[in-house]
């Protein structure tokens, strides 16, 4: 027995914990981004479950994937098996084929997607693979890391830096509020104002069974969103709305709060609309990230997509 056991152990070496500091060039990344940098080839779906068990801690303290870090943070890694690193199996080729043919933009800075609904924008929590580990897996070579995300359901303008510099820059002018993002919604109902904001905190919850709950709470988080009607259909609105801040599921909570939820919300939404958008020919939530626009310096960035061919279809039933 006692010699198996050391069979086992050479064949499957697991290192001992380790702890490390937050670099200056790191100030600021979320600790699952972190963490994926740092245990190359770890899944993320292992690296969920690391810090959902408390085994990843920061400073001695339980912490969550979307931390931010500062420099100096110590950072505790668990051994980790070289079997569960290699366990990780290449994206088919059908999935990596797919994100490549969904860029839109690349510079020597970042890299865009026009992200189609039903990819995440990264894996875990039941995913393997999500946009950022699809794009990695086709460009090897690149330094690629998630700026911002879209839920999966979301799609729309996706965008990744290939430049740590990069990076901080934009994630500084997002938490900053001078980012502008836009979104085109169709909503249940008729609005009372072309324009109206909507300024409702929000607070996330996760159920037991692991599912994202996020609702209007006096102790949530700042969340502001602007709605504008862009065009008027008989039992339905189609909206721009403009975040000004990015909480999860916030266009979907916003809307569901002031009576207009989104079509094909199965989360937030109503039955009875959604099977009527279902009777139109909606599939999916009806949420595209249609414009992404901010400034670096002198450079001014616009990235946009166009509504997917499957939601202007609904439109047109709808006219």
């Amino acid at each position: 027995m006692t010699r198996t056991s050391a069979n086992q152990s050479a064949e499957n070496p697991t290192p001992g914990v380790q702890k490390v500091q937050v670099p200056a060039d790191r100030e600021g990344q979320r600790l699952d981004n972190f963490l994926a940098t740092r245990l190359k080839g770890v899944p993320k779906s292992l690296i969920y479950r690391l810090l959902r068990t408390g085994q990843v801690r920061v400073n001695g303290g339980r912490a969550k994937p979307d931390q931010r870090l500062v420099a100096g943070d110590e950072v505790r890694l668990p051994p980790v098996r070289t079997a569960e690193r290699e366990a990780t199996a290449a994206p088919p080729t059908s999935q990596t084929d797919r994100v490549e043919a969904a860029v839109i933009h690349e510079d020597r800075d970042f890299l865009v997607i026009d992200k189609p609904s039903g990819v995440a924008s990264h894996g875990g929590s039941g995913v393997s693979f999500g946009a950022i580990e699809l794009l990695r897996a086709a460009r090897p070579r690149d330094t690629l890391e998630l700026v911002h995300r879209l839920d999966r359901d979301t799609s729309g303008v996706l965008v990744f830096s290939r430049r740590r510099s990069a990076l901080t820059a934009l994630q500084t002018e997002i938490r900053e509020g001078r980012v502008t993002k836009h979104y085109l919604a169709l909503l249940e109902g008729r609005l009372p104002q072309a324009r109206m904001t909507v300024d409702a905190p929000l607070r996330k919850s996760v159920l037991q069974g692991g599912e994202r709950m996020v609702r209007v709470d006096p102790d949530g988080k700042p969340s502001r969103s602007h709605i504008r009607q862009v065009e008027q259909y008989a039992a339905a609105t189609l909206a721009e709305v403009a975040l000004e801040t990015g909480r999860t599921h916030q266009i979907r909570v916003h809307c569901a709060h002031i009576g207009h939820p989104l079509a094909g919300d199965e989360k937030y939404g109503a039955r009875d609309f959604n099977r009527t958008m279902r009777e139109a020919g909606l599939r999916r939530l009806f949420l595209h990230a249609a414009r992404f626009e901010f400034a670096l310096g002198e450079r001014a960035y616009s990235f946009s997509a166009p509504l997917p061919a499957e939601l202007a279809g609904v439109l047109d039933r709808l006219s």
